[in-house]
């Protein structure tokens, strides 16, 4: 016994006050010794002394908060998120269309009857019966939240709503049976609308982490359901995968994915690990070999020894990496955070002295209570204290700084993407297809006493039949330069070392170097050629006819066009770019030279790309990840700022804070200059939001602002946001890009509405 760690999947987080929530409550629980908290992407990650609580117990605080835990499975626990969006669409449609009706009431009293306060009671009762069942039919989670936050002496959004909801109840009510001048249908609309409110931005922001929760789910489909198992006797029978045992051998065809960790038994092949490795040129698979869960087997049959299998195996253990780190990724506290965490209680507190000034000062001037003086204050209070500017304070200004970045191809999903970015001291950048291309290319001929045109057409010629992808490569590059090339008489693939073919009267080679001194052949006139070749980082054909040497042609990963300048962009803004690759080391050192990147991490592993990252965390940096493949889905995950490139995996994506739709680059500084201007917005709508706010509530302590009154100035208050946001915006002619928000991997809706 000892201390024991659990991670959950959460529902019902909506807002950094979620995650606070939680946190609060842990830390008051006897025998919780830490708790981590990933609003993003709903989990909490709870280590407790298992001789103080049990897993039972530590479940019940989140249950008691009226928050979820999902199913561990995946596929149940999609089950589950489809439920509660099921369960929200139903909440919203409820308290919207009961919000609908009110407003038209308040309308209709208006601008029909010519009344501003007065109400008939038919009117009175209808508004009264709508506050009342926004509040405990569709409402009613919200006040099961409150209350057991309100039990644990948390103050949060849904104990500030609850307040606001109540003090219009109430304050409808006097003016129904109490004081006949109460503005009675405002009272009781505030309920309503506050509901509403609270009940469509939860709704918003579960739509968009529903979506996003598939990427994982996504990886994990890379595995195929089932596997060709071999018997001893050389029987095949077809099974599920999960039903595969150590020591199991397994048939694997061309063209399909590797069901399983292994070792080939029997075979060649060339194998597709960018998976793994994010290599983009194959590994040649022989006897002995290992190969992974996942990958692409392109060329040959494989048979294959099953050497690990469950949560040991490859995907397993990617998946459970992303999850770990989405947990343990170190919360930020934003700008708007710190104000509301002391802002929620002194509205509560001023709310309720207001009243009561209200209702004992008169009595030292000989006056009577002024109930009515009281209640105006108490829920103008509430009302213009309720922190809607402050919260779209941040979101506004970063759906600004969104738009401008979807003109660029960026896509911001994460608000921690524009406010943690101006303090990036360290971006990571992975090699294939982020600083490179990601698809084998001719870099280089060499003709050995002969023409560099007739060794491409000579290779071409003997590869025209091949698959292999660096027969692909100068195959495409030949068709680039024009050259003429015809499809050879014969041919022969020699796994794992080239081809054989014969070209017109010629007999001619295509392969590895190694191969040919194999076969005999004389390479003393390239030598150099392909230790030159070799230290660029390129991968070496050799080209033989008639038993001679006759070329070289170097096959690399091509450098992006914008690669070198995006590098010198960071170090211009005082940033470090590092190099972080599963490639070999020469490869990697000769890719950082060419564009200018001094340090270099080699041979990492995807775990170990995560450690790097959280070395450089450790060590007080600010690290921005930037990756494509399935390998650096967990190194995103925990990098202060994860950044996507969009022609990369999926799960890639889903992983990152900010997408670069396309493979350009320089979309990384885009995003950087774009961060550090929102933010400067960020800052100054808190001010304006907060002026609202503070003075607001100071006149409303007078008992002289009618609560129609407080909620204009409240929709007041966010106009200004919205004007402080978007007017520079419009007067310069940009327009206010929106689409962003519309795309399914984007998170800015959720931003948008807490």
């Amino acid at each position: 016994m000892g201390t024991t760690q659990e991670q959950f999947n959460v529902g019902g987080m909506s807002c950094s006050f979620c995650a606070e929530s939680i946190k609060k409550a842990y830390s008051r629980t006897d025998g919780v010794e830490d708790v981590d908290v990933s609003l993003a992407h709903e989990e909490v990650l709870v280590q407790y002394d298992d001789d103080l609580l049990s897993e039972v117990e530590v479940k019940d605080t989140l249950r008691d908060l009226g928050y979820t835990i999902r199913d561990p499975d995946k596929a149940k626990r999609y089950e589950q998120q489809q439920a509660e969006l099921a369960d929200g669409k139903r909440r919203l449609l409820l308290a919207g269309g009961a919000s609908i009706v009110v407003a038209a009431l308040m309308g209709w009293m208006i601008l029909v009857m010519g009344r501003f306060e007065s109400s008939s009671l038919a009117m009175d009762l209808v508004t009264l019966g709508l506050a009342l069942g926004t509040m405990f039919g569709p409402g009613r989670y919200i006040k099961e939240k409150a209350y057991q936050s309100l039990r644990r002496g948390i103050f949060n959004q849904h104990v500030l709503l609850e307040a606001g909801g109540f003090a219009g109840l109430l304050g409808g009510l006097l003016g129904l049976f109490v004081f006949p001048g109460f503005p009675t249908v405002h009272f009781f609309a505030v309920s309503v609308f506050i509901t509403t409110y609270h009940i469509l931005s939860e709704y918003t922001s579960l739509i968009v982490r529903t979506r996003a929760s598939q990427a994982v789910q996504g990886l994990l489909d890379l595995q195929p359901d089932t596997a060709r198992r071999v018997s001893d006797d050389g029987d095949v029978e077809e099974v599920p995968v999960d039903d595969l045992d150590i020591g199991d051998r397994v048939r694997v065809k061309p063209g399909e994915n590797i069901p399983v960790d292994g070792e080939v038994v029997e075979g060649k092949s060339t194998v597709d690990e960018s998976v793994a490795t994010g290599e983009s040129i194959p590994e040649e698979k022989a006897e002995g070999d290992e190969v992974i869960g996942g990958s692409v087997n392109e060329t040959g049959t494989l048979l294959v020894e099953v050497t690990a299998t469950g949560e040991d195996a490859f995907l397993n253990q990617v998946a459970r990496e992303i999850e770990e780190a989405r947990a343990m990724k170190p919360g930020i506290i934003q700008l708007a955070d710190r104000v509301l965490k002391y802002f929620v209680p002194g509205v509560l507190t001023i709310a309720g002295l207001s009243f009561l000034f209200w209702v004992v000062a008169p009595l030292a001037w000989g006056a009577g209570p002024n109930v009515q003086r009281g209640a105006f204050a108490a829920l103008a209070v509430l009302v213009l204290g309720y922190p809607c500017a402050l919260g779209m304070a941040t979101p506004l200004a970063l759906i600004r700084g969104g738009g401008k970045a979807a003109n660029r191809g960026i896509l911001m999903r994460s608000g921690d993407a524009f406010q943690i970015f101006p303090d990036v001291d360290h971006i990571v950048l992975d090699k294939t297809g982020t600083i490179t291309v990601g698809e084998p290319a001719v870099s280089e001929i060499v003709g050995l006493n002969v023409d560099e045109g007739d060794v491409l057409a000579t290779a071409a010629s003997a590869e025209a039949f091949s698959e292999h992808p660096l027969a692909d490569a100068i195959l495409e590059f030949a068709d680039k330069q024009d050259v003429d090339y015809a499809d050879p008489d014969a041919f022969d693939s020699v796994t794992g070392k080239g081809v054989r073919a014969t070209v017109g009267n010629d007999d001619v080679l295509v392969g590895k170097p190694g191969w040919f001194s194999d076969e005999g052949i004389d390479l003393s006139n390239g030598r150099d050629d392909i230790e030159r070749l070799q230290g660029r980082g390129l991968t070496v054909s050799g080209i033989v006819r008639d038993g001679d040497l006759i070329g070289l042609i170097g096959i690399g990963d091509e450098i992006k066009a914008d690669a070198t300048e995006t590098v010198q962009r960071m170090r211009d803004a005082g940033i470090t770019p590092v190099m972080i690759t599963g490639d070999n080391e020469r490869t990697a050192n000769a890719v950082a030279e060419e564009v200018g990147i001094d340090r270099v991490m080699a041979d990492v592993l995807p775990d170990e790309k995560r450690e790097e990252i959280g070395r450089l965390q450790e060590a007080g940096h600010r690290v921005a990840m930037v990756g494509d493949g399935i390998n650096d889905a967990p190194a995103l995950t925990q990098a202060d700022i994860g950044i996507a490139i969009g022609a990369g995996t999926d799960i890639a994506i889903e992983s990152a804070d900010i997408v670069l739709m396309g493979d350009r680059l320089g979309g990384v500084m885009d995003a950087y200059e774009i961060g550090n201007e929102s933010y400067r917005k960020t800052r100054q709508n808190l001010v304006t939001a907060f002026a609202f706010n503070g003075v607001g509530v100071a006149a409303a302590t007078t008992g002289l602002v009618h609560p129609v009154f407080a909620m204009l100035t409240m929709v007041l208050s966010v106009s200004a946001v919205l004007a402080n946001s978007f007017a520079g915006q419009l007067l310069s002619g940009e327009g206010v890009n929106t689409e962003f928000a519309l795309d399914e991997r984007t998170d800015a809706s959720v931003e948008m509405v807490e």
